[in-house]
């Protein structure tokens, strides 16, 4: 994996930590975009110096060569 490679895929995986972590405070679902606005830049900027913005499917195989999908939270 390329520096761009793993820096994309890196910014993924922590846009969906910050993503998890907002939605599951029920507390603040109002505030819950504006807390997301700095990871969801991260992740585009990252995707178009990569050069894969509108790719889903190979940037995807690179998020789960970084953080492979636990078997139990696999889409059925």
């Amino acid at each position: 994996m390329t520096d761009l490679e793993l820096a994309a895929a890196q910014a993924y995986v922590r846009l969906l930590s910050a993503t998890r972590a907002v939605l599951d405070d029920g507390e603040r679902p109002a505030t819950a975009l504006a807390l997301l606005t700095a990871p969801m830049t991260e992740a585009d900027e990252a995707l178009d110096a990569l050069g894969m913005a509108g790719n889903e499917a190979a940037f995807f195989s690179l998020v789960t060569r970084l953080q492979p999908v636990p078997y139990d939270d696999r889409p059925t």
